[in-house]
């Protein structure tokens, strides 16, 4: 996976931790997901995946996709709009503490600036690939919710910015083969 992938992949769970904070959240499966957009380097990179991915024999390709789905993880297809999206698990007990999963990855840390009504704004921050971004989440219920974001990283000792806009929403109470992330 290139860094840039990796990057966007740390920053995805990074930025699903902070979700949970301003209301309750219903337990069970989420899909969580991210367009990247305003960073040339990060759009080459998806370009050339879904090259890849395309030029994949049909039973590889569908492997993958397999494999990758196995970790509730799917990548964006070519007219999808660039989105990449991830599946998560939210237990009982993780919505009753408002919690979403944490990411394990990167040495990340979520901070809730403030909460107005249905909007949150949050900070973040990696140390591995270093990291940050700031944002706000606008919830509607406790079944979804919309995000832009600002994202920071240094790259060849330069910084590089990037926008992300996303979107949550509940699926069903049943999570499937997906686990919950500890």
């Amino acid at each position: 996976m290139s860094a840039h992938l990796r990057l966007l992949t740390l920053a995805l769970v990074a930025l699903s931790s902070g979700t949970a904070l301003a209301q309750t959240t219903r337990p069970g499966l989420w899909e969580v997901t991210h367009r990247v957009t305003g960073n040339d380097a990060m759009d080459s990179a998806m370009a050339q995946m879904q090259q890849q991915m395309a030029a994949m024999p049909p039973e590889q390709r569908k492997m993958m996709e397999e494999m990758m789905a196995r970790q509730g993880v799917s990548l964006p297809r070519a007219g999808a709009g660039g989105a990449m999206g991830m599946r998560v698990c939210i237990t009982p007990e993780m919505a009753a503490r408002q919690e979403m999963p944490r990411q394990t990855e990167g040495d990340c840390t979520t901070q809730v600036v403030s909460r107005s009504g249905n909007s949150m704004k949050v900070r973040f921050e990696c140390r591995n690939p270093p990291s940050s971004g700031e944002g706000t989440y606008t919830f509607q219920g406790d079944t979804g919710y919309t995000m832009q974001m600002v994202m920071k990283t240094v790259r060849n000792g330069r910084t590089e910015s990037m926008n992300l806009d996303g979107q949550g929403k509940w699926l069903s109470a049943d999570c499937g083969a997906i686990r919950p992330a500890r």
